[in-house]
């Protein structure tokens, strides 16, 4: 679930932070509001990967099964 929580994440930080103002381009201190956002947006999108996994199951599947299984004409000779 790693990328999707990355992918969640960030669009969690981008609809929260698109009406900020714009920041200087060369600017290289560290900005405290987004900081806590980025942590926000972590947040908020674990808690909703915890509920979907507990109560929605089927969503993600833990179990592996094979989807190709060869036969005799697949296997090199």
């Amino acid at each position: 679930m790693g990328p999707s929580m990355l992918i969640a994440s960030c669009l969690i930080l981008a609809v929260r932070t698109a009406k900020w103002a714009p920041r200087a381009s060369g600017e290289t201190t560290s900005d405290r509001d987004l900081d806590v956002e980025i942590d926000n947006a972590i947040l908020m999108a674990g808690r909703v990967f915890g509920v979907l996994v507990g109560r929605h199951e089927t969503l993600f599947p833990q179990k592996r099964e094979p989807w190709f299984m060869p036969n005799d004409e697949d296997i090199p000779k």
